[in-house]
């Protein structure tokens, strides 16, 4: 991320807290993200020179105008005056960082060979909750060389329950004892 993302973001996270209305801009940014990433030829469009700025600006007025905070929307045309739209997901990534710090959350990042079902990942999450004393926001991935187990990234550290951190631990240990 770079130091204009984290200061757009971070400003637009400060105007959002302020007007109250940091839940409702999250979700509205998310949303948009979620759509640059899936059509990335709109956010390239957006950010074509050749295309008049009044052109581009309206194209961000009429996809997201009716729909989206106005806060958002301004952002949204700030970054596009500026020529800073590839900055949406780093400034998306602070504001989110913000939000996070803020409202006491800790994101997790679970892999697994399959996907977990409700109760396990209930489970998981209260787990966690209860370590770190803070609500959980869990991200789940599924990677077939996980093969067993659960591999849980948080805050920082590294949980690995899976067999292949198992088999790699006594490797590691076998070499030592080799050695």
């Amino acid at each position: 991320m770079t130091g204009i993302a984290r200061l757009y973001g971070g400003s637009l996270y400060e105007l959002a807290a302020e007007e109250q209305l940091s839940d409702i801009i999250k979700e509205e940014l998310e949303q948009i993200r979620k759509l640059f990433w899936e059509n990335p030829d709109y956010s390239r469009l957006l950010s074509e020179p050749s295309i008049p700025l009044e052109t581009r600006l309206g194209l961000i007025d009429q996809a997201f105008g009716e729909g989206a905070q106005r806060y958002v929307v301004n952002f949204m045309k700030l970054l596009c005056e500026k020529g800073l739209l590839r900055e949406f997901a780093g400034s998306c990534d602070e504001f989110t960082r913000r939000y996070h710090e803020d409202h006491n959350i800790a994101v997790a990042t679970v892999t697994s060979a399959v996907p977990l079902n409700e109760n396990q990942l209930s489970a998981l999450k209260e787990k966690l909750e209860k370590i770190s004393q803070k609500r959980v926001s869990l991200i789940t991935k599924t990677d077939s060389s996980v093969v067993a187990g659960l591999r849980v990234e948080f805050e920082g550290k590294q949980l690995d329950g899976t067999v292949a951190g198992r088999i790699a631990g006594i490797s590691r240990k076998l070499e030592e004892t080799l050695v």
